[in-house]
């Protein structure tokens, strides 16, 4: 394969994904700089490594390098990571029904309610362990299949299944220890 092949081949199946590396970087790093220097060596690792692809989903593999170099990353850091304190702006969950709500009911009131159950489900995420939070980002965030978070992992899909459903548990369980103290 010719430099320029690579590089087309590159930007065409791997490029388009950067706001999901982006994403799930900073979910794991819980940081901004931290998950831009994630990304950049998670793309150079995979255009090194892209001869390698024979795969059609690139999405599914750049994750794959973004969840591997967040664990080099993570070892080489670790008591500085654990410090770090969560951006809440730049980790807003914002769906399309939120949005949809929002632009429907603008009140103050509404809006407050809003911001803080976004800011609840932030912490709570936050509060999840590395191995949940990083299932429950790509599930829930990313919209991956079992399967592909099975392949980026390295795990079978019942232990995504599992760690799905104890994260969720977890989940719910910080939530409502929140709202039962406020």
């Amino acid at each position: 394969m010719t430099a320029s092949t690579k590089e087309q081949r590159f930007q065409a199946m791997v490029l388009p994904h950067l706001n999901s590396a982006f994403n799930l970087a900073r979910w794991l790093t819980r940081s901004q700089p931290d998950a831009e220097d994630v990304v950049q060596e998670a793309y150079l690792r995979a255009f090194k490594f892209f001869d390698s692809f024979h795969g059609e989903d690139g999405r599914a593999w750049l994750l794959g390098i973004v969840r591997n170099t967040f664990y080099t990353w993570y070892q080489q850091n670790k008591t500085q990571a654990q410090s770090t304190l969560f951006e809440e702006e730049l980790h807003s969950i914002k769906s399309d029904n939120y949005a949809t709500a929002q632009s429907a009911d603008n009140n103050p009131e509404s809006l407050l309610i809003q911001k803080d159950s976004q800011r609840q489900m932030q912490h709570a995420l936050e509060s999840l362990s590395v191995e949940f939070r990083e299932v429950m980002v790509m599930r829930e965030v990313e919209y991956l299949s079992y399967k592909q978070i099975a392949g980026i992992i390295g795990i079978p899909i019942g232990t995504v299944m599992s760690r799905l459903g104890r994260g969720r548990k977890q989940l719910a369980e910080i939530l409502s220890s929140t709202n039962r103290d406020a």
